[in-house]
């Protein structure tokens, strides 16, 4: 939260105002109108990023912005392991279908960035 907050706030008020919100996606650049991503994102800061509708961001709202409390890190992981590794697409991992992704594991959280593979032995 800290680091978006330095990264972000360019003017130091401890604030993401919403120049400095779309600034930090987009740069104009000399290009007359903006693309429609960049409206929706607009849109998205004054419907639901500015929940208290000051025109800001605060501490609060951007923690809620960059971790949402209702997205399960550790399910989506999960989800993304199975995803890349189940190349069969049954649903379930075989000990082969790990070890021919197991950079893919070595590199995850759900493994504790594979400590967690040193200590079991099935």
């Amino acid at each position: 939260l800290q680091e978006t907050m330095e990264d972000i706030d360019k003017n130091g008020d401890g604030f993401i105002d919403l120049e400095e919100y779309i600034g930090d996606m987009y740069s104009q650049d000399g290009e007359a109108d903006e693309p429609e991503w960049v409206k929706t994102e607009r849109e998205q800061f004054v419907e639901f990023r500015d929940k208290n509708r000051d025109g800001k961001m605060d501490k609060e709202e951007t923690k809620d912005w960059i971790l949402p409390s209702d997205y399960d890190h550790a399910e989506a992981e999960a989800r993304h392991l199975v995803y890349e590794s189940d190349q069969d697409k049954d649903g379930k991992l075989t000990r082969e279908e790990i070890v021919d992704k197991s950079d893919l594991f070595v590199g995850s959280q759900a493994t504790d960035f594979g400590e967690a593979l040193v200590r079991h032995d099935e």
